[in-house]
């Protein structure tokens, strides 16, 4: 039997061009990094408004872009649209990782009380445990550095169906943060007074690294005010307190939830928070 080479037509399955697949949606989500084709501006999404999204790069700068095209995700393609509404199912959680109860409403304030450091401890509280603590009726107060803390709490007057959990920065062996709470607990009594705390020199340090596009906090001389020196060495603005104030709020910012943050953090708080709601103390 012969074949015939010109029996078929050759360009029956001859395609001119491939037929170019539509990018995947995308939603921009808090927190997700994409980078804009056009500008290679690469940054992660802090809000959507109307049909724009602004992105923050791993420096602090934010621009907006329009939703759609001209997108890549983990260098892929991808077109971005308005986050959805729509509630997740399941059940939800606090950004603690409690399970948040049905339209919970703040109970009325326990007298028991958690004091921590200072603003910016009780912001950072405040993120991550304030649908808990609300929950629970525990207000939480700054003390404006642990030297007051003796003073705060004379005045306070502890007891065990009244007590006081306290979050202290720094507190390692050694440290002036140790021995005044050493001092405190000692006249206080274990049953109406908890000192806790977690050993960085700041609170911003109990923020993951990770989260700010670094591998790790820098190392600050002695000599340098923390705060100025960890903005100096970020290449953040750090010549008065109002610099200071935004770099904790770009910080503050790239919080989440718990996962954002250290375990030595983590569960002193969470201890703090059982201290002052069990026992006698949750009257």
């Amino acid at each position: 039997m012969t074949f015939d080479r010109y029996s078929s037509d050759v360009l029956a399955d001859f395609s001119r061009r491939p037929v170019r697949e539509k990018p995947p949606t995308r939603e921009a989500t808090f927190d997700l990094v994409v980078e804009d084709v056009a500008s290679d501006f690469c940054g992660s999404v802090v809000r959507t408004e109307g049909k724009m999204v602004e992105l923050e790069d791993r420096r602090g700068r934010r621009r907006m872009f329009p939703l759609g095209g001209g997108f890549l995700f983990e260098g892929t393609p991808v077109i971005l649209v308005a986050a959805s509404a729509a509630r997740p199912a399941g059940a939800l959680r606090t950004a603690s990782g409690s399970v948040k109860a049905p339209d919970a409403r703040a109970r009325v304030a326990r007298a028991s009380r958690i004091f921590v450091e200072g603003r910016h401890d009780a912001e950072l509280v405040e993120k991550v445990w304030g649908d808990d603590l609300r929950g629970e009726g525990v207000v939480v107060e700054y003390l404006e550095g642990v030297d007051h803390l003796d003073a705060v709490l004379k005045e306070f007057k502890p007891t065990p169906a009244r007590r006081v959990g306290v979050l202290v920065d720094h507190l390692v062996s050694g440290s002036k943060e140790t021995r005044i709470a050493d001092a405190v607990m000692r006249a206080q009594g274990e049953n109406a007074v908890l000192i806790v705390g977690h050993p960085y020199i700041d609170i911003w340090q109990a923020v993951k690294p990770g989260r700010l596009g670094i591998e790790a906090w820098p190392n600050i001389p002695r000599n340098i005010e923390w705060k100025h020196g960890i903005c100096a060495s970020l290449g953040w603005p750090h010549d008065d307190q109002a610099d200071i104030a935004a770099a904790w709020q770009r910080i503050l910012g790239r919080v989440r939830s718990y996962t954002d943050l250290e375990p030595e953090l983590l569960g002193r708080v969470e201890q703090l928070i059982d201290f002052v709601t069990s026992g006698e103390g949750a009257r």
